[in-house]
């Protein structure tokens, strides 16, 4: 089935959605970008997009580190994208790519004088990591320090940091990188924010341990503690503790929550999918395909 995109003020096809080759974006990473997932529930023939104003309002603060002025504000986006999705007539989970960008064709090192565009594209996709649990390895790749480029945004020209990491541990023989933070704590995946279960808790980097502030990772927060009863302590954690936690899981809108099973070749206890993980990935699957009326709110329906 075809998929359409908005672009240049637009809907059009897929296809037909193309940039020149002399887009500042291109050439310097200028640009931000989200991820959204549309989680098909078959029963209600309906896709619901979750917590599609969280990611405008994350990737409008990451317009003004780049003094990107966005066309369009937080509710307009998230009218443009309820549109394309249904434009799309998916029946499947899809995944939504916006993205604010210098559009300038104009080469040079900079950020001012330079124009901003938005666009978003629609296509199918289903689990990013997918498998039951992951093995994971410690990267040689670090997270950047604040002062170099700051990885609270979703910079497009950060994630070479994150693709580095994520080939390394794929030639490795490992499913995704674990990176550490410049002065060596845990910091993320290469696309995920991490989690540990430790004496009944769960614990996870804080925010100023080089992580973006997922939203999946505060999705998962909530439930913890208003369906579980269990809280999250966000701290910094030593690498040794990841081979000692009771259970370790990623988040993330791409990833979902996937378990790991082992890190560096260590089982993480059992090398199972731990009890805590299993409870929190079945209360997240019914909250994102709309299945928990506690939570609509967090869910657009498109059709």
């Amino acid at each position: 089935m075809p998929s359409f995109a908005y672009f240049d003020k637009q809907f059009v096809p897929l296809a037909k959605a193309k940039l020149g080759v002399m887009t500042n974006a291109l050439h310097y990473g200028t640009a931000i970008f989200e991820g959204i997932r549309g989680n098909w529930n078959s029963d209600q023939k309906q896709i619901y997009l979750f917590r599609l104003k969280e990611h405008f309002e994350r990737l409008h603060n990451g317009c003004r580190v780049l003094k990107i002025d966005p066309p369009h504000s937080v509710d307009e986006l998230c009218q443009i994208t309820v549109k394309l999705v249904a434009m799309c007539r998916f029946e499947e989970d899809v995944y939504v790519r916006p993205l604010a960008y210098k559009s300038s064709e104009s080469l040079g090192v900079r950020l001012h004088d330079l124009e901003s565009d938005f666009l978003a594209f629609v296509i199918p996709w289903g689990p990013y990591l997918d498998m039951d649990k992951a093995k994971c390895g410690i990267s040689s790749w670090r997270r950047p320090d604040y002062n170099v480029i700051p990885p609270s945004a979703k910079l497009t020209g950060l994630y070479i940091n994150n693709a580095l990491a994520k080939t390394e541990a794929i030639e490795k023989g490992f499913d995704e990188a674990i990176m550490l933070t410049p002065d060596g704590h845990i910091s993320e995946g290469t696309g995920e924010n991490l989690f540990l279960v430790t004496d009944g808790k769960l614990v996870t980097p804080a925010s100023d341990n080089h992580i973006l502030l997922g939203i999946t990772r505060d999705t998962v927060i909530k439930l913890a503690k208003d369906e579980l009863g269990i809280e999250t302590v966000e701290r910094p954690i030593e690498l040794g503790e990841l081979f000692t936690a009771e259970e370790c899981f990623l988040t993330g809108t791409a990833a979902h929550i996937t378990p790991v099973g082992e890190i560096d070749h260590r089982p993480i206890a059992s090398g199972g999918v731990g009890a805590i993980t299993g409870k929190l990935q079945e209360l997240y699957f019914e909250v994102i395909r709309g299945n928990n009326p506690k939570y609509l709110d967090w869910c657009t329906p498109v059709y």
